[in-house]
């Protein structure tokens, strides 16, 4: 079964902080790189981070969010979450996981339902 489902959105204020997770229902993408992708109207799905597979994972950033969020994965509970701190309005917009390199986009690809970040005061 390939289904992802993202949770953990929200509205917050700037400054604040949410974590995102990601369940990998099937347990499909457990073998693979995974990435958080964020998506505005009218714009391309963008990579914020990434994970790799295995035992021990390793992170990467991209240059707006260094520093600020963290990715994590749970091999075990088929989890990939995203800890955002310090968030700022141009952080806003509809978060999805999925694999790394991505596949493209719908219908052509799957793509979850995705979960809403609002950063505004």
């Amino acid at each position: 079964q390939v289904q992802l489902v993202e949770s953990g959105g929200g509205l917050v204020q700037p400054g604040g902080s949410l974590r995102l997770s990601c369940e990998d229902v099937g347990g499909m993408f457990s073998r693979l790189d995974m990435g958080w992708y964020r998506q505005v109207p009218g714009e391309q799905r963008e990579l914020v981070a990434r994970i790799t597979r295995g035992a021990n994972p390793t992170g990467w950033y991209g240059g707006p969010v260094r520093g600020r969020f963290t990715i994590s994965r749970d091999n075990h509970k088929n989890t990939i979450s995203l800890h955002m701190d310090n968030l700022q309005p141009e952080d806003t917009g509809v978060y999805y996981c999925n694999r790394f390199p991505p596949p493209p986009p719908p219908p052509s690809g799957y793509w979850g339902q995705g979960t809403r970040v609002t950063v505004s005061s």
